[in-house]
This record gives C-alpha cells, sequence and structure tokens, in this order.
C-alpha cells in the first residue's frame, strides 16, 4: 500500500514537474506574430492578388523587415496598400488627412483611409482578391485603427472579398472602463466595446463578424487569422515600434486609456512635447510644479493645446503606472480647476471619448472613481460574455522560479 502511495506521490509530482518546465519554456520562448510566420502566410496568400492594410508597425520584429518589402521579396503579388491614420510610415500628426500616394521604395500605390474616404470603395478592390490587415493596436477603444479594420471588413463583405487579419499582442490587456453607447458611435467609437477591450486585433475581427456588426448586421465577411505563437492573455507585451507618432514608448501606451480623456479637456497632456500622454498641465501655477512649454513639433503636432505657453502641472514619468485604466488625473486636474465646467472645453469630444455623457455628468456631479465604476459593472459583465466567445488566446499564467 505504501509504495502505491509513493509511486502515486512520484507521478504527481512528475507532472507538476513537467508542466512547471512547460510553461516556463512557453514563457521564455519569443512572441511570435502572425506576420513573423510568413511560410504560412506566403501559403495562404498563394497566387491571389493581395491588399495590404498596413503602417510603420507592420514589420517583422526580428528582421525589421516590413511586411510589404518582406512578400514582395516571396513573390507574393501585392498590388496596393492602403494607410490608416498617420499614414503608411506613420509621420502624419493626428487628425491630419492622409493624401493617396505611391510608395517611393516599391511604386506601389499607397491609398488613403483617413481622408475622404474611411472606407475601401468597391472599385478600389475590383482588382484584389484579399486584403491584409497587419496593424499593432494598444488595446484602446478610441485608437482609431481598430475603426479602419471594421470599415475594410465592411467593404470586403459587401464585395465577397476575403479579410485576412496577421495577430499582434494587446499591451493593454485589460476590459474596463464605460461600454460605448448606442447614439455616440463615432470613429473613436465604432463598435459597442469599453474603452480597454481586451482583445486582439484578430480578436476582435471575429468578434465584429460573429455579433453581426458589419453594416447594420447585414452580413460577414470571409476572415482568416492567423495567431500569435508564445502570448496568452494578460503577459506583457512591450512594442518593437511606437504604434503613433505621440506614443512613443511603452509608458505612454500604458497611459494612453487614462489620459486621451483630456483630449475633451482644457489641458496639455504633453502633445508638442517628446513626451506626450506622459505630461499634464494648464498655463497656471496652482496646477503643480512640474513646468513644460509645448511646441509645434513636426511629425508629432504642431499646433498643440497651449502652444508656446509654459504649463504647470506634473510629470508622470516618475510615477510607477502598472497599466489599466484609472480616472484619478482628470478628476483631480478637475478639482485643480475649481470643479469648472468650463475644464470640459470640448464637451462632444470627451462624451465620444468616453462613449457616453454620463462619465462627464457624473464627474460634474462630484462621484468619487469607486462611484462611477460601479455603475460600468453591469455592462462590463455583459461585455465579458461576449468577449469570452471569441477568444483566440488562454489567460497567462505567471510561472515563478
Amino acid at each position: 500500500m505504501k509504495l502505491k502511495v509513493v509511486r502515486l506521490l512520484i507521478w504527481v509530482a512528475s507532472m507538476f514537474m513537467a508542466s512547471f518546465f512547460q510553461l516556463s519554456a512557453q514563457r521564455k520562448a519569443p512572441v511570435i506574430t502572425g506576420a513573423e510566420q510568413m511560410d504560412l502566410v506566403v501559403e495562404l496568400l498563394g497566387d491571389k492578388r493581395v491588399g495590404l492594410v498596413v503602417n510603420q508597425s507592420s514589420i517583422l520584429d526580428r528582421s525589421r523587415v516590413h511586411l510589404l518589402d518582406t512578400l514582395l521579396a516571396r513573390g507574393v503579388d501585392v498590388r496596393k496598400v492602403f494607410a490608416p491614420e498617420h499614414g503608411f510610415r506613420g509621420m502624419e500628426e493626428a487628425g491630419a488627412p492622409v493624401d493617396d500616394s505611391r510608395d517611393v521604395r516599391t511604386g506601389l500605390p499607397v491609398l488613403s483611409l483617413y481622408g475622404r474616404n474611411r472606407k475601401p470603395a468597391a472599385s478600389q478592390l475590383s482588382d484584389l482578391d484579399v486584403l491584409v490587415f497587419d496593424i499593432q493596436d494598444v488595446g484602446v477603444r478610441f485608437f482609431t485603427y481598430i475603426s479602419t479594420m471594421h470599415y475594410v471588413m465592411d467593404a470586403c463583405a459587401a464585395s465577397g472579398k476575403e479579410f485576412v487579419v496577421l495577430d499582434r499582442p494587446n499591451p493593454n490587456d485589460f476590459v474596463d472602463g464605460p461600454v460605448r453607447k448606442k447614439g455616440y458611435e463615432s470613429f473613436v467609437g465604432l463598435d459597442p466595446i469599453p474603452v480597454l477591450h481586451g482583445l486582439t486585433v484578430g480578436e476582435l475581427a471575429c468578434m465584429i463578424n460573429g455579433e453581426g456588426w458589419l453594416d447594420g448586421g447585414a452580413g460577414s465577411c470571409r476572415l482568416q487569422v492567423v495567431k500569435i505563437k508564445n502570448w496568452r492573455h494578460g503577459a506583457p507585451y512591450f512594442l518593437p515600434v511606437k504604434p503613433s507618432p505621440n506614443l512613443p514608448n511603452d509608458l505612454a501606451v500604458r497611459l494612453y486609456a487614462s489620459l486621451g480623456w483630456f483630449e475633451g479637456t482644457n489641458m496639455s497632456i504633453g502633445r508638442g512635447t517628446f513626451f506626450p500622454f506622459q505630461l499634464i498641465g494648464y498655463p497656471d501655477p496652482s496646477y503643480g510644479d512640474y513646468t513644460f512649454v509645448p511646441e509645434a513639433i513636426e511629425n508629432m503636432d504642431t499646433n498643440p493645446v497651449h502652444k508656446n505657453k509654459v504649463c504647470y502641472g506634473v510629470d508622470l514619468r516618475e510615477i510607477a503606472f502598472p497599466g489599466g485604466l484609472t480616472l484619478r488625473y482628470v478628476m483631480d486636474f478637475f478639482e485643480k480647476s475649481g470643479r469648472r465646467s468650463s475644464f470640459f472645453s470640448r464637451p462632444n469630444w470627451f462624451d465620444l471619448l468616453a462613449g457616453e455623457a454620463n462619465l462627464r455628468r457624473q464627474i460634474l456631479a462630484g462621484m468619487s472613481e469607486d462611484e462611477i465604476r460601479l455603475m460600468w459593472q453591469e455592462e462590463l459583465d455583459a461585455y465579458r460574455s461576449i468577449r469570452s466567445k471569441y477568444l483566440l488566446y488562454a489567460d497567462y499564467i505567471e510561472v515563478q522560479e
């Protein structure tokens, strides 16, 4: 009897150690994005006529070579490029129209999806069989690349074209914030998801398709996702290339969801400096001891809020911020303003970023962050239930060595 118990304990211990080393190896294994699985991608595209929806983040992380150049070198028939906000090379400042052009290196046409047209026209797709989306998202609803993806999926559904997502990890992998309400649809809130949606772009594409959100629920597109290898939900991921001109580093990416609200206020969040989304200030010494002066910076922001004025406030580079979403910065600076309604200098824009008008009204009414968060929970629980149907990656398990 004792021998059987000993054998059982040995077997349990061996299974535990095998799991330990498997998870440990998985954690240490390099993340392989969809784009880096080039043999699979080339096989998937075959001899099809291809359009790319890409920008400066569409690189193979290890070689640092752009997806366009890699596919052409592998003999893939890429016909044209579609460029989102900030352009194909990611050099246009926020909100600046992106013009049609030609890629200097390859001569291919680059068609704008952030100008007169945000959805590919049927005529632009007529000579294509498939569109490939490979853009690094940051997991925040008002980051516009996911709205571009939605519109491209709309166009593919209408024209019967294939849509392939080369998936990438979510560096802000949380579920939090108000869910976008009906009536607040916009390019910074196209789908009814929370501010932090907790999905990769591949998973979000599956959700958009599966929930019937395309073109009023009229159909779905022919979707394929090339999954990430060696990544799980909740695992850290640090971006090899800045995803947009004003998110220059990982701290800015982490703070983006919490500081994005300020775009609807009269505060500066560091646009016009080399540390956007890491500073908060206003031209009044009562707002803080740290000072900075927003200036015109080419390819970042040439007309920042409070341009050429000394702003007083805080430097968040000195504050540890693990990620997620907090209202404390907006609420703190609202208090510093004397709780003036003029703090919300662009109230309609603030509401579109929030995806509802309730948040602004709750702050004006003096509700605490905990009280406001309670108001989100029912819709967040319903969203989590929907989200669970489309997850392609398991939750991350940290292994202590």
